[in-house]
């Protein structure tokens, strides 16, 4: 049995597609942080960050695999713990 096939093509917390987020971004000159901090896209679950980060470096707006991103600094915490 072939594994199931996944289609990726938007930020879900925002329901941004990234073919819409693309021209704005390569126009602007936006890296990864700027198209965060615009757009809200990647920050909140910060499941899209690695499709974005692809996005911007290549011109994709629709994958068809997992990108993960290594662990250490991702979207900020709203709710951080305190002590």
């Amino acid at each position: 049995m072939p594994p199931p096939s996944i289609t990726v093509d938007r930020c879900l917390c925002r329901a941004v597609p990234f073919a819409r987020l693309l021209p704005g971004a390569r126009d602007a000159g936006w890296d990864l942080e700027d198209l965060v901090r615009e757009t809200g896209c990647g920050g909140q679950c910060g499941l899209c960050r690695p499709y974005l980060r692809r996005m911007l470096a290549t011109g994709e707006t629709t994958f068809h695999e997992l990108l993960t991103e290594p662990p250490g600094p991702g979207p900020a915490d709203p709710h951080p713990a305190t002590p």
